[in-house]
């Protein structure tokens, strides 16, 4: 989208004020984030209707509504349009992030919503298909975020950032170069997801491919056993991994 052209928004929320002050902030952050505010809805079907016929760039969705929710409304619009809008889900409550993210929603921004933050949202939106003419595109596109509950608040930790993810009992832990964080996703539905970034390395852990530095064999004496086996050496953390059998070629042909 070329930088001379206003970000077109569509809002949806069933509450008037909501939208109201939805505007008031979108007016506040006009000259450093330019935009137009192409229609409003107050439901599902109405704002399905809105969105077709106007194809905005951003849709900023409630999450909860009556009827359809924000969440089954941005799964339809990625199902059923060819080039859907991107989504920016506003809440009052971070309960659906997770659900948010797995409809490929670019943001999750909490109420009441600061300037700066959405400013800051928007814009990466922009971003992402500056290059491109018309509406921005999500369908299809990876997250760009893991969403983490710490202490009461969302955590949005960036994909990038992220050198593995190693299930153990109920949760997931995903680990940076500075610390770790518990996530209640799959490791199926991650590996599924975000197969460019992480490869897997045994059945209960995921590595980013650009962090994997290299493998290291470990020879195993017990008794009258020698077993040989490998692990994976990884930029960033000193952590070990285990390779299973089943992916060894696959990892040994990363590190060739």
């Amino acid at each position: 989208m070329p930088d001379r052209l206003p970000v077109r928004l569509f809002l949806v929320d069933d509450e008037a004020l909501a939208r109201s002050r939805l505007r008031d902030v979108l007016s506040d952050i006009a000259l450093e984030c330019p935009h137009e505010i192409v229609g409003e809805a107050d439901q599902a079907q109405a704002a399905i209707d809105g969105i077709v016929l106007l194809a905005p760039d951003i849709v900023l969705l409630d999450v909860q509504m009556p009827g359809m929710s924000g969440i089954a409304l941005a799964d339809h619009l990625g199902r059923t349009l060819s080039r859907p809008p991107s989504v920016i889900f506003i809440s009052a409550y971070d309960d659906y992030a997770v659900k948010a993210f797995e409809v490929r929603a670019l943001d999750y921004l909490m109420k009441p919503i600061r300037a700066g933050r959405l400013a800051e949202a928007i814009r990466r939106v922009v971003a992402l298909r500056q290059n491109e003419v018309g509406p921005i595109v999500t369908q299809g596109a990876a997250r760009q975020h893991f969403p983490v509950q710490e202490r009461g608040r969302l955590l949005l930790v960036p994909v990038a950032d992220v050198i593995y993810l190693k299930a153990e009992a109920k949760y997931v832990t995903l680990r940076t170069s500075t610390r770790e964080h518990l996530i209640e996703e799959s490791l199926l539905s991650i590996e599924e997801e975000l197969a460019a970034q992480f490869v897997r390395v045994h059945r209960n852990a995921l590595v980013a491919r650009n962090a994997i530095a290299g493998v290291e064999r470990i020879r195993d004496v017990e008794g009258d056993s020698d077993t040989v086996t490998w692990q994976v050496i990884l930029r960033g953390v000193t952590d070990r991994l285990p390779i299973s059998r089943r992916q060894w070629a696959t990892i040994k042909a990363l590190v060739k």
